[in-house]
C-alpha cells in the first residue's frame, strides 16, 4: 500500500468505498451493523463483539456483514470512530478560547464515560477516522487568534484529549473495583483514607499525616474535582504561553 492508498476501514469510515453492486438488494447498512455492534460492546463489554454476535443482534447471516466490512478489526475502527458522537458545539464569535477548550475536554470525558470500552482499544495513531476529525478540528479551532504556533495548538488539544482518557479510565477502574467489593466509589475512598491513617500514624511520613489532618478538616471534594483541578493547570500553563506568544 503506497502513502495515499486508504485502508478498508479509513476508507469505509469516510463513505469512500460501498458495498459491491452484485447480489440481491441489501437488507443491512454499515450505520446499523456499527450501531449493533457498539449496543453489544456496551451491554456485554468488548470482549463480546463478534461478527456472529453482531449478525446474530441484527438477525442476518454472519456472512453478510463481510459484504459491508472485510474484517472485524475494521468494525473496531468504525465503532471508536461513531461511539463518542459529535464533538460539542463550536467556539461562539464572543467566546473566549478558555471557556471553548474547557467544554470541548468535558465533553470528551463524557464521552468516553457513555462508552467505557472506547478505551480498552489502544491508540494506534493520531486522529483520521471522520468523527475524530470533527474533534480535532472543534479543539483546534477553540484556539483560533490566541497566537499559538500550529504544533503547539495541536500539543494542547492532546495534552486534553490525554487527561480525559486517563481519568476515564482510572475513574472507570476504581469504580469497578469498588462495586466488586460491594462498595460503593465513596466507600472505597473512605476506607483508603482510613487505612492509610493507621499505616501512617507513625513513622517517616510527616508529609502524609498533615496532608490527612488537613484533609479531615476540608470540605468534601465534589465528583471529578480531582479532573477539574488538572483542567485548570493545563489552561492555565496555555494562558502563560498565549501571553508570551502575545507578547514576545
Amino acid at each position: 500500500m503506497n502513502e495515499t492508498e486508504l485502508p478498508d476501514s479509513l476508507a469505509l469510515a469516510w463513505g469512500l468505498r460501498t458495498r459491491p453492486g452484485r447480489g440481491p438488494r441489501p437488507s443491512l447498512t454499515l450505520d446499523r451493523i456499527v450501531t449493533a455492534a457498539i449496543a453489544v460492546a456496551d451491554a456485554d463489554g468488548l470482549a463480546a463483539v463478534s461478527m456472529s454476535r453482531v449478525a446474530g443482534e441484527l438477525g442476518v447471516a454472519t456472512m453478510s456483514l463481510y459484504r459491508y466490512v472485510p474484517a472485524k478489526s475494521d468494525l473496531l475502527t468504525l465503532m471508536i470512530d461513531v461511539a463518542p458522537g459529535p464533538p460539542p458545539a463550536p467556539r461562539a464569535p464572543d467566546e473566549q478560547w478558555r471557556p471553548a477548550l474547557e467544554r470541548w475536554a468535558r465533553a470528551l470525558l463524557e464521552a468516553l464515560r457513555r462508552h467505557p470500552w472506547v478505551r480498552q482499544v489502544p491508540v494506534t495513531g493520531p486522529p483520521i477516522t471522520p468523527q475524530s476529525v470533527a474533534w480535532m478540528e472543534t479543539g483546534l479551532a477553540s484556539l483560533r487568534d490566541t497566537g499559538l504556533r500550529g504544533l503547539e495548538q495541536l500539543s494542547t488539544i492532546t495534552l486534553l484529549s490525554s487527561h480525559a482518557r486517563e481519568w476515564a479510565s482510572l475513574t472507570a477502574d476504581m469504580n469497578a473495583a469498588a462495586e466488586a467489593a460491594g462498595e460503593t466509589g465513596q466507600e472505597a475512598e473512605n476506607r483508603y483514607w482510613q487505612q492509610l491513617a493507621m499505616l501512617t500514624a507513625t513513622g517517616p511520613f510527616p508529609a502524609l499525616r498533615e496532608l490527612i489532618g488537613h484533609l479531615a478538616e476540608e470540605e468534601p471534594e465534589q465528583a471529578d474535582a480531582d479532573f477539574a483541578f488538572g483542567l485548570d493547570r493545563i489552561l492555565d500553563g496555555v494562558a502563560v504561553l498565549i501571553e508570551q506568544r502575545r507578547t514576545g
